[in-house]
């Protein structure tokens, strides 16, 4: 028996939740016995959800949550709950969403105050201790939302979160979500918005199959800026390789610095896809240095993937990856600080609390640099690196996200397709099997696993991911091992389990992102593909695939809104006819083929688009015909 005068964290699979077990608050999960407590007891319920690596998440832990006078008004006048947004994705969107719509923003910490039956009446995210940044601390917001809920108690209404059905533009074209996309788009700094920035992934993939259609100008201008300014400025990590989760400014100088395995993932899609394209060798470097960093610091050293990397080392943000003049001056000879000085952007005063986060200065510039000055300047980015790691590091989130996985999968497929470096392409094969080791028992696809733990609660965002991972490897299996693909055997599994998440309602199909279990009803998926594709869109591309290879009807979708829905733009860019289905005898590699295809064995050689197909007598005669429109 649970006992609640506690804090039980510490019992936890949640490296996010025992971060808080210290704490002097009674903090329990959420599960029913957690729930049928607040309510026996009538007590209000305090919610805070968060992920390891959040910088604003420790601030608060540091503060608020370890402050006695707070821990005692809460533990007295409320049960206090934590979630780990990436164990629970459907309890965050559902408040995600009540947040966004009462306040207009939301972000984490992400705090909910609910009435003991569980109607959400207020919420915010970062509370101080002390009153500072004119924001009023915790324990006087508890005050004020216990008063105003013992006077409006009778009053409150549930709240219920709507399906991703409105909104759809039926009339719109293409084109005008280019256009809608061109306006967006900083000119200057590359990325889009003129305030924070978030690597835009999906927005960068559907300009990719944009520019393979078109050969539009614009959208291979607002590819190779974007690409260019995450790889130089503050995004991306010089020295490792991998990148940082946004920046704070629009210039992409200085990043929270916590790493997300998705941002790994969805950037690999990206730069190997524009290498493909563009043949531009600096996105391949960037394709091997996103590599590097997946496999010397993400890597579970079985074929999995850690989950994330902090913000902070020690409570200090950025401490592991910023320099002191001083520092450098140490560690480097004249001669390679007069190089590296020449190259990136570093200062005295430097450009965050006081120290340098590396940039580098203009690209054309440091092109223009001898062979000689390149390998110089790789010899002292690894010297650094190693002084780095010599530092204290930041914490590592080290759950397996089955959905996050397997994006990294179809990350490692896309680089081996374009570079033609087969390892890559074991590691996915690897990574696969992997996952189905340890998290498909049983025809249940485990969401994540810690310590071999798993957690059983299903979701729409792993099975869609995974389908779409094996659409992936069936086309490597196709023309191996004498037409037996054993892909094909997952595909129809996964595609037969996306049925637990759809009901049809007046002829539309609505998508849920879990199943309904004892302490959470489902929860309406949301099509909001920033920064990584939701569940939603990644099953109507897995979908989409999967009813090409299975030979089955292909059905159109409209257009959403732009930047917001680009992933399901995508792949209603596909359903639209703009996708090659191809029909080979004999395999032919994937980089003399267009980015949006997809391949599978067939007794002739046939290209299937814009609801035609044209036969060709041989693979010459296909790849001749393809590189001519390309």
């Amino acid at each position: 028996m649970t006992i609640f005068s506690k804090n039980n964290l510490d019992l936890s699979s949640s490296p996010y939740l025992k971060q808080h077990k210290d704490n002097p608050i009674n903090w329990q999960e959420w599960n029913k016995e957690t729930l049928d407590y607040a309510k026996s007891q009538n007590k209000l319920i305090f919610l805070s959800i968060g992920y390891s690596t959040c910088h604003w998440c420790h601030v608060m832990a540091k503060e608020a949550f370890s402050d006695h006078y707070t821990a005692e008004y809460l533990n007295k006048h409320f049960v206090a709950i934590k979630i780990d947004r990436e164990q629970r994705p459907e309890i965050d969107s559902y408040f995600m969403d009540f947040i966004t719509k009462t306040r207009g923003r939301g972000g984490w910490p992400l705090n909910v105050v609910l009435s003991p039956d569980l109607k959400p009446f207020f919420a915010g995210t970062y509370f101080p201790q002390k009153e500072k940044h004119g924001l009023q601390p915790l324990i006087y917001v508890l005050q004020l939302v216990k008063k105003w809920y013992e006077e409006n108690r009778n009053n409150l209404q549930n709240y219920s979160m709507q399906h991703s059905t409105a909104g759809s533009f039926e009339s719109i074209s293409v084109s005008k979500i280019l256009r809608k996309i061109e306006i967006a788009f900083d000119q200057e700094s590359g990325g889009f918005g003129m305030q924070t920035k978030f690597p835009p992934h999906t927005t960068l993939l559907l300009l990719l199959n944009l520019y393979q259609e078109t050969k539009n100008d614009s959208a291979k201008q607002m590819i190779t800026k974007t690409l260019d300014k995450m790889s130089t400025r503050g995004l991306h990590d010089h020295l490792q390789g991998g990148f940082y989760r946004y920046c704070v400014d629009r210039e992409w100088t200085i990043p929270h610095f916590e790493k997300m395995l998705y941002d790994q993932a969805m950037l690999l899609w990206v730069y190997s896809i524009s290498f493909q394209l563009f043949h531009r060798k600096k996105d391949r470097i960037i394709v091997e240095k996103i590599i590097k960093n997946l496999e010397e610091t993400f890597s579970d050293g079985d074929g999995l993937f850690y989950s994330a990397h902090d913000a902070d080392t020690n409570h200090i943000e950025g401490d592991t990856y910023t320099w002191s003049i001083t520092e450098l001056k140490r560690i480097l000879n004249s001669e390679e600080y007069a190089l590296f000085s020449k190259i990136y952007e570093i200062s005295q005063k430097g450009n965050f609390e006081g120290k340098n986060h590396l940039l580098k200065k203009d690209l054309v510039e440091f092109e223009k640099n001898s062979t000689k000055e390149h390998l110089m300047i790789s010899k002292i980015e690894n010297k650094l690196l190693i002084e780095r790691n010599k530092k204290p590091q930041p914490f590592v989130d080290k759950k397996i996200l089955t959905n996050w996985n397997a994006l990294v999968g179809i990350g490692f497929i896309l680089a081996y397709r374009y570079t033609n470096e087969k390892k890559y392409k074991e590691t996915a094969i690897k990574l696969f099997e992997k996952l189905l080791d340890r998290h498909f028992k049983n025809n249940i696809l485990a969401h994540s696993s810690l310590d071999n733990k798993l957690q059983t609660q299903e979701f729409l965002e792993d099975y869609s991911a995974m389908l779409l991972f094996a659409t992936y490897l069936f086309e490597e299996e196709e023309f191996e091992n004498n037409g037996q693909n054993k892909y094909l055997d997952y595909l129809k599994i996964f595609l037969t389990q996306l049925n637990k998440f759809k009901k049809t309602s007046d002829r539309l199909n609505l998508w849920y992102a879990n199943t309904s279990i004892d302490d959470f009803d489902q929860v309406p998926a949301t099509m909001f593909d920033h920064p990584t594709p939701s569940s939603k869109s990644l099953a109507e591309m897995a979908i989409f695939r999967s009813n090409i290879i299975l030979k089955q009807e292909v059905i159109a979708l409209e257009y959403q809104s732009f930047l917001e829905s680009d992933f399901h733009n995508l792949t209603a860019f596909y359903t639209k006819g703009k996708f090659h289905d191809l029909h080979l005898v004999e395999k032919i590699k994937h980089n003399y083929l267009p980015i949006n295809s997809l391949t599978k064995k067939g007794k002739k050689y046939l290209d299937c688009k814009d609801f035609m197909c044209n036969e060709y007598k041989n693979k010459t005669d296909l790849i001749t015909k393809i590189l001519n429109e390309n």
